[in-house]
């Protein structure tokens, strides 16, 4: 039976989960074999799960159910949903989505009837793995790194997590950058990660100076960056950065390190480090910043600008 329940915060792992759905579906047809609805009403809900395949195959719908977690359904409407889902046609895929975004303080209760009844088909709990548990975080890597073509040295393994953090996303996409790296070899070393990744602590020297408005020092720096890394892998980077720097700075007077390693990824050593530079700095200018990047990525993805360097530049400077 094709019922599946994806919970937790790490999207990357949960998009990963329905990118494997989504591999049985007829790619010719995927505008009608592939459907996402978020948390419809339980009417359209009931309607949605009794869906027939049209005769293109197999198809997939994704439910986001994140907000059913904090409603009550009537016991009746909890056995149509159960029905419903019994009756599931066997070309017929469904996977309740429930992501939780890393900065809420919203949890799914487990005691719900609802996660119950999803839990007893093919769950999976997509959960952040805390940059503490090296080890689970050095397995992920390894079967990443695997599913690539490509092997990690102990050191390397250490690099990455110890430059890039327990960004699953980003870790992955420093893979990639890797594989090309070490072609036609397929092994990675410590030296080819501390080449060619990027880390929070190359950006450290030049937000300093942003943040602290010595705009002609903060050029100077990003202009370093640009000998080695390209603009949009800059802005990237700092995206991640500033969303963690405004938590930080917005919960940091009334949450402990823990709970501020669990909202950002970040060691709780990073934490402490982190909240101490950026005692100085301004949330309504982080705010600014980051909406400033946002805007510049927008703009370079959808081809409105030519100089992607100066996009970057301006986004930063303005």
């Amino acid at each position: 039976m094709g019922i599946y329940f994806f919970y937790g915060e790490e999207d990357y792992n949960i998009e990963q989960e329905i990118n494997k759905l989504k591999k049985g579906l007829d790619k010719n047809f995927l505008e009608m074999s592939y459907k996402t609805y978020d948390n419809p009403k339980f009417a359209d809900l009931i309607s949605i799960l009794r869906s027939q395949p049209m005769m293109f195959g197999k198809m997939l719908i994704i439910i986001n159910c994140f907000d059913y977690f904090f409603k009550n359904f009537e016991d009746n409407e909890i056995k149509e949903i159960e029905k419903a889902l019994e009756d599931n046609n066997d070309n017929l895929d469904i996977a309740f989505v429930a992501e939780v975004p890393h900065d809420s303080i919203k949890k799914i209760d487990s005691r719900k009837k609802l996660f119950k009844l999803l839990k007893k088909y093919n769950s999976v709990e997509c959960a952040v793995i805390p940059t503490y548990k090296t080890a689970e975080l050095e397995s992920w890597i390894t079967k990443q790194g695997k599913s690539k073509d490509i092997k990690l040295d102990k050191n390397a393994l250490t690099a990455l997590i110890s430059q890039v953090g327990n960004n699953l996303r980003q870790i992955d996409k420093e893979l990639d950058k890797l594989k090309l790296f070490a072609y036609p070899k397929n092994i990675i070393t410590s030296d080819m990660v501390k080449e060619i990744c990027i880390s929070n602590e190359d950006l450290f020297a030049f937000s300093d100076f942003l943040m602290e408005n010595e705009k002609d020092k903060a050029l100077l720096e990003y202009r370093k960056l640009l000998d080695s890394r390209y603009p949009l892998e800059i802005l990237s980077t700092l995206q991640t950065m500033t969303r963690r720097w405004i938590i930080l700075k917005a919960k940091g007077k009334t949450s402990t390190p823990m709970e501020l390693s669990r909202l950002t990824g970040m060691h709780e050593y990073v934490v402490k480090l982190t909240l101490q530079r950026l005692r100085k700095n301004n949330l309504k200018d982080l705010v600014r910043l980051k909406q400033n990047l946002a805007d510049a990525e927008y703009k370079i993805k959808s081809g409105l600008v030519l100089d992607v360097e100066k996009e970057v530049e301006n986004a930063l400077f303005r």
